[in-house]
C-alpha cells in the first residue's frame, strides 16, 4: 500500500492520506474546498466549491498516478440537495466518463462546507 501526498492539493486535516494506492487502484479521501494555496475555504458557492474540490482531486488523482478519465466510482456529499443541480454542472465539467455515483445529502461536512468528493480511480 503506497500514500499519496501532493502539496497542489490540500494537506490532511485529520489523521489520514489524501491518497491510498492498493495495487492498481486509488482511493482518495473526501476532498472539500480547501484552497491548498491559502488554507481557506475557496468560495461560498456551491459552483465555486465544486470547481476548487475537482481540482484538488485532480491534483491527488495526477500524483497517484491516475486521471479523472480513470475514475470508476466516486461518493458525493452535499450538504444541501438542492444544490444537487449546481453541483453536477461542475462535476460534468471534471469528469465526463459517467462512473458509478453516490450522492448523498448530510447534515455538516467539515468546515461548513457545502459538498465532499471522494473517488476510486485505476492507475493510468
Amino acid at each position: 500500500m503506497e500514500k499519496i501526498y501532493t502539496e497542489k492539493a490540500p494537506q490532511a486535516i485529520g489523521p489520514y492520506s489524501q491518497a491510498v494506492v492498493s495495487g492498481n487502484l486509488i482511493y482518495t479521501s473526501g476532498q472539500i474546498a480547501i484552497d491548498p494555496a491559502s488554507g481557506n475555504i475557496a468560495a461560498e458557492d456551491i459552483e465555486g466549491q465544486t470547481h476548487r474540490i475537482m481540482k484538488n482531486l485532480g491534483e491527488i488523482l495526477t500524483a497517484a498516478g491516475g486521471s479523472f478519465d480513470s475514475v470508476i466510482k466516486t461518493t458525493c456529499f452535499l450538504a444541501d440537495m438542492n444544490d444537487f443541480a449546481k453541483f453536477n454542472e461542475v462535476y460534468a465539467q471534471y469528469i465526463s466518463g459517467k462512473p458509478a455515483r453516490s450522492c448523498v445529502a448530510v447534515k455538516t461536512l467539515p468546515k461548513n462546507v457545502l459538498a465532499e468528493v471522494e473517488v476510486i480511480a485505476e492507475k493510468n
